[in-house]
């Protein structure tokens, strides 16, 4: 069953005035010791098999993979005869762009090893999380074309959706765990995967062929 095209235009401003919102919040005050709490209790429990695993969670949305996983997948698709799908996953690079600008607006720091214990050292500012939007965007895009599309196999359908939702999961914690984020830049990073996420579905469906699946 699908929405209503007010409600989800609802939802979408609703989205927009809480990523505003935390924004605006963000930027007067970027240390919260809310977040140091909850980065204190995620990074509570420490191994190096759990360190590793955060590792490999967030590597998708490292610099050059993640814009190697994203064209790699439209290559996919475009070599599958999806070329619609491939055209629409290729316009998820742009999102880069996106969250470098919003960065540098907030300019908000990383945490650092006075408040936390760092696994991993980032580059550029922490609000909001690039890996978290990047996820949600991408393999949110993934699932809902892999719901869609009934001429890839189940059996694909499945595994690529059970992936996908696992790292969409994950991201959140792994940010935290590794100290490259504060939980509220998961959260920004979350808004804002959502409200790209509109858009992209909103065209791909608007100009989908009649019958095409």
């Amino acid at each position: 069953m699908r929405l209503k095209p007010n409600i989800l235009l609802s939802i979408l401003v609703l989205l927009i005035l809480a990523f505003t919102t935390l924004s605006v919040f963000i930027a007067k005050h970027p240390i919260l010791p809310f977040d140091v709490k909850v980065s204190l209790a995620v990074q509570k429990y420490q191994t190096e098999w759990l360190d590793k695993l955060m590792l490999a969670v967030s590597f998708f949305g490292e610099l050059p993979f993640s814009l190697l996983s994203v064209l790699l997948v439209a290559g996919i698709f475009y070599w599958q005869k999806f070329k619609r799908e491939a055209l629409f996953i290729s316009l998820i690079v742009f999102s880069g762009l996106i969250i470098l600008g919003i960065k540098n607006v907030i300019d908000r720091p990383r945490p650092t090893a006075f408040y936390v214990r760092l696994v991993q050292v980032n580059r550029f500012q922490s609000y909001p999380s690039g890996h978290v939007l990047s996820y949600v965007l991408f393999f949110g895009f993934l699932i809902i074309l892999m719901r869609t599309l009934k001429h890839i196999p189940n059996t694909a359908r499945n595994l690529i959706t059970a992936f996908s939702a696992f790292l969409v999961v994950m991201i959140a914690p792994s940010r935290i765990y590794l100290g490259a984020h504060w939980f509220t830049d998961t959260v920004g990073g979350l808004l804002l995967g959502l409200i790209c996420l509109f858009p992209l579905c909103y065209f791909y469906f608007r100009n989908k062929p009649a019958g095409e699946n």
